[in-house]
């Protein structure tokens, strides 16, 4: 596809596949909270025509301006990914999440069983370039970047964690979890062991506390298809929610 025949995903993701308005998990007059699909970028790129944020006009949803971008997921991330749906809402969300005041929980699916059954990695991290790309390590020079976790479930083989990332790196919770625990995301292309499955990470819950004087706003994603038979094999009993899902 070039990158014309792309441009049409700036009015709605409809004709690849996306149904985003299907995906809003919270909305309110300010902010969007939206279930990101796996696969799909959050940014483009010099190879990467379709993607979140050129589809954005599809979620105006009743105001002239489409939402912005408040984070980024990486592309093979599923799960809660906040809008900001005017210039205000983006100043407070972006104050909110450098601060760190925005409570993010994550589920992944792991290779091996860590132990004990919680703890906090505290592991700096670092990015470095070749001529094939970009990838982060650990480094005690790097920034810093700390993760609680905890065990929710596992068999022999694989883990069901629970991931609450304390700092805001890129590819934190993948470092973390393959460095730092030894145990890498079940599909994990850069820090990962060789496995035809898709990536399971996801954003699983996000809670903003958006007003001071109000109760925060909070969203919850159920995990994608593509993650539900390794949970359920590490213990997860599934929702009525995903059971719904195509």
């Amino acid at each position: 596809m070039t990158k014309q025949g792309a441009e049409s995903s700036r009015q709605s993701g409809t004709d690849y596949g996306y149904d985003l308005a299907s995906r809003v998990l919270y909305l309110d007059s300010n902010l969007i909270i939206l279930d990101k699909p796996a696969g799909l970028a959050v940014h483009g790129g010099p190879k990467t025509f379709i993607h979140l944020e050129g589809m954005l006009d599809g979620l105006r949803l009743g105001l002239a301006k489409p939402p912005r971008l408040a984070h980024r997921l990486d592309r093979d991330t599923s799960g809660c990914l906040v809008l900001a749906r005017h210039d205000k809402a983006l100043s407070r969300l972006g104050r909110l999440f450098g601060a760190g005041k925005v409570r993010k929980t994550y589920w992944a699916v792991v290779t091996g069983r860590p132990d004990p059954e919680e703890g906090v990695i505290e592991m700096p991290l670092r990015k470095v370039s070749n001529k094939d790309g970009w990838r982060m390590i650990a480094d005690p020079a790097g920034q810093a970047a700390a993760t609680r976790w905890r065990r929710l479930g596992g068999t022999t083989l694989e883990t069901w964690l629970e991931l609450h990332p304390q700092s805001g790196r890129t590819h934190q919770i993948r470092v973390h979890c393959a460095s730092g625990l030894g145990c890498p995301i079940i599909g994990d292309p850069v820090y990962g062991s060789a496995d035809d499955r898709p990536m399971h990470l996801h954003a699983r819950h996000l809670v903003i506390p958006y007003w001071a004087d109000r109760p925060p706003v909070e969203a919850i994603a159920v995990p994608p298809p593509h993650m539900r038979a390794a949970l359920r094999d590490c213990g997860w009993p599934g929702e009525d929610e995903a059971e719904q899902e195509c």
